[in-house]
């Protein structure tokens, strides 16, 4: 006789969170994988200032009592996660008991993988607990741990989901996750599949226009479209050892921080004015994207674009120009809006834990083979 877990994987509802390295909130979906991958509803929850501030303060050690910060951070974070789950719940008029799991990835707040003894961590705060305690929903988290410890970067995980929606016979295609960092996954004509971070998304440029506008992020790129590059700026950004790195990589606050770019802008760009660095800083993301994209996505002619970097009108523009024999679009063409598209990936994800089926890609992360990922909790 099937267990709980075993009853509950054979449903085909599953809800999937997703907090990045933006820092702005959670995005949550409800996908039916009944019948390929079809996302029925969409939420989100926008991070409170004090929370937000005190995850990207917990992304940089200073000793500060970080273990019982972090423990309260994972606690709120859940406690987000519950509201999404809710508002999921409530729209779709759905029931907790036809949810077969959630899979919710935490925040990372590090992410040093191979580092230090070989080995090295990536850690992602959350409650899985509370959450399941919270939703009355089986949770399936720690998503990245176990391809670390079989010697992979534990990240990017979303090209396994890429490949399945958006991956095309006999064509390569190209999928960029633009959130606080980006990825690219390259899903090639003969059924390959490579994936990596191309450095930052929209990190640096939040962070800069958070400190001088106040607001949380540049709308439409308005702000950046209003400024000059600065060409000796970005020629030092683009000079970062990273950047000339080839896969498997990833990468995260840990180098892309506030204090990685004040150095820069003491040394290129001491006196710039703030709307010109804003507008270097995009140019940073666009062209780290381009030269990953030329260098590794040989043969793709259309690059879907997501993440929240894909509503950034001047970013998408600079993308185009920088990309002339490439058709830059967003993943709603192929019929999953940019801010759902690594909700949905955690949802398979949480699917792949629930029925013992591998979720990394050893070609992407580089670890010693297929692994299945998550800690499953139960309702």
């Amino acid at each position: 006789m099937p267990n709980a877990i075993e009853q509950a994987a054979q449903r085909s509802l599953y809800i999937g969170l997703m907090s990045g390295t933006s820092l702005d909130g959670v995005d949550g979906v409800i996908v039916d994988f009944s019948q390929g991958t079809k996302v029925q509803q969409h939420a989100s929850c926008d991070f409170d200032s004090t929370l937000r501030a005190e995850l990207l303060a917990l992304n940089s050690p200073d000793g500060n009592n970080e273990l019982h910060r972090a423990a309260l951070a994972a606690n709120a974070i859940a406690r987000h996660y519950a509201q999404v789950v809710a508002q999921l719940l409530q729209a779709s008029g759905l029931q907790a008991s036809q949810i077969a799991a959630i899979g919710a990835h935490g925040q990372t707040v590090r992410h040093r993988p191979q580092m230090f003894d070989g080995t090295g961590y990536t850690l992602q705060l959350n409650s899985p607990a509370l959450l399941a305690e919270l939703t009355g929903i089986t949770v399936v988290a720690d998503l990245r741990s176990r391809d670390v410890a079989a010697g992979g970067q534990g990240a990017p995980l979303v090209p396994a989901f890429h490949q399945g929606v958006f991956g095309k016979e006999q064509e390569t295609a190209l999928v960029l996750n633009i959130g606080g960092i980006a990825n690219l996954s390259v899903l090639g004509a003969d059924g390959s599949v490579l994936g990596f971070d191309t450095g930052t998304g929209n990190a640096l440029m939040d962070g800069w226009c958070l400190r001088h506008t106040g607001k949380p992020y540049d709308a439409g790129g308005q702000w950046a479209a209003s400024g000059q590059v600065i060409v000796g700026l970005l020629t030092a950004m683009l000079s970062d050892p990273y950047l000339a790195q080839s896969p498997p990589k990833s990468t995260g606050r840990d180098l892309f921080h506030a204090d990685w770019l004040a150095e820069h802008l003491r040394q290129h760009a001491a006196h710039a004015s703030p709307a010109d660095v804003q507008a270097t800083l995009t140019e940073f993301t666009a062209a780290s994207c381009a030269d990953a994209v030329k260098r590794f996505g040989k043969g793709g002619k259309e690059l879907l674009v997501c993440g929240g970097g894909a509503l950034n009108t001047c970013l998408m523009q600079r993308l185009a120009a920088l990309l002339p024999n490439v058709r830059v679009t967003t993943t709603a063409d192929r019929g999953l809006p940019p801010l759902e598209v690594e909700a949905a990936a955690f949802a398979w994800l949480a699917r792949q834990c629930m029925r013992g089926l591998p979720g990394n890609l050893a070609s992407v992360t580089g670890a010693q083979g297929p692994r299945i990922l998550g800690a499953i909790y139960p309702a």
